[in-house]
């Protein structure tokens, strides 16, 4: 069997990108059908504009080598410095005055917010990680991908497969559901992103002509999409660097926690604290996650309940 055609780009960044770091949140858990790092190289499966395509980034000494596969070949290459942080500036940002950012940013560098360009595939693993546990959400992504995804252009291995169409997302029953662990408010989110996946795809190109405010409305108005589903969604999507995830069971208390050292933190004290970086706060807040402080852990952890079995 002839090998499926390929096209490639090697493209030079301005200053150096940190690979693995910086597309690190496209992949939903170790297990992610979707996206997934293999000795050291970045694949990715999607549904472009143009259509399915699979995409293959790893570095070349200075040069970072994209190659891509499918239908969506050639837009996934012309996205590929925008999915590596190529228009997301940080040289405005100062963390100078803070001891952890200003260690975290010595650090890493090469760290820059990706941008895919693509709602749809980071609004519905978002959905399902509304209230639940990563091992939940990535459980229930995973199982819905096989189920209703396909195979990937490209390569047999990593083995990728495609996110499930805006259809068959509708064509999902309630006993699948049931069976992927994932309760009724947040199927019912992604049924009625799936409703609507035209004009949310068209949130790309209003926060270029207006706003990325502009697209957090937008996104906003879907039932059952609220604050933290929209910045888990635009600053994966469209590279929003003021993106807070409000509401997160864990985030306010990182924040905290590096910030001031305070074991605990509500919503409320994290965005007063992240004030002072007004604009950039996506930036702040992924320093903070790479430099490993972690507040300590007080009372019994909480138990995962598998509701497919109910």
């Amino acid at each position: 069997m002839s090998s499926p055609a390929m096209a490639e780009l090697r493209w030079q960044p301005p200053a150096p990108v940190d690979l693995v770091r910086t597309l690190r949140p496209l992949c939903h858990g170790a297990g992610d059908p979707t996206a997934r790092f293999v000795n050291g190289t970045f694949w990715w499966a999607c549904r472009t504009p143009q259509g399915p395509g699979t995409l293959a980034i790893s570095a070349a000494g200075e040069q970072l080598h994209a190659r891509a596969w499918g239908a969506g070949a050639d837009w996934l290459l012309a996205a590929t410095p925008d999915l590596l942080g190529a228009g997301d500036d940080w040289s405005e940002l100062d963390v100078s005055g803070h001891p952890v950012l200003r260690q975290a940013r010595r650090n890493r560098p090469g760290v820059r917010l990706t941008r895919t360009g693509l709602v749809l595939d980071s609004l519905v693993p978002a959905c399902l990680e509304q209230r639940v546990t990563g091992q939940e959400a990535f459980r229930a992504w995973r199982l819905l991908t096989y189920a209703y995804g396909e195979r990937a252009p490209g390569p047999a291995e990593p083995r990728l497969w495609l996110p499930a169409e805006p259809a068959r997302l509708l064509e999902v029953p309630s006993w699948d559901w049931h069976r992927f662990g994932v309760d009724a408010k947040r199927y019912r989110a992604v049924r009625a992103a799936a409703t609507v996946a035209g004009r949310l795809e068209e949130c790309v190109g209003l926060a270029a002509s207006q706003s990325i405010a502009a697209a957090r409305q937008r996104l906003a108005l879907v039932p059952g999409v609220g604050p933290w589903t929209v910045a888990e969604t635009t600053v994966r999507a469209l590279g929003d660097p003021d993106a807070v995830s409000v509401g997160d069971f864990h985030l306010s208390n990182i924040v905290g926690f590096a910030l001031t050292g305070a074991p605990r933190t509500d919503d409320a004290t994290m965005l007063e604290l992240l004030e002072p970086w007004a604009g950039q706060r996506a930036r702040v807040i992924r320093l903070i996650l790479l430099s490993g402080l972690t507040p300590p852990k007080y009372g019994p952890r909480y138990s995962p309940q598998d509701m497919s079995g109910i």
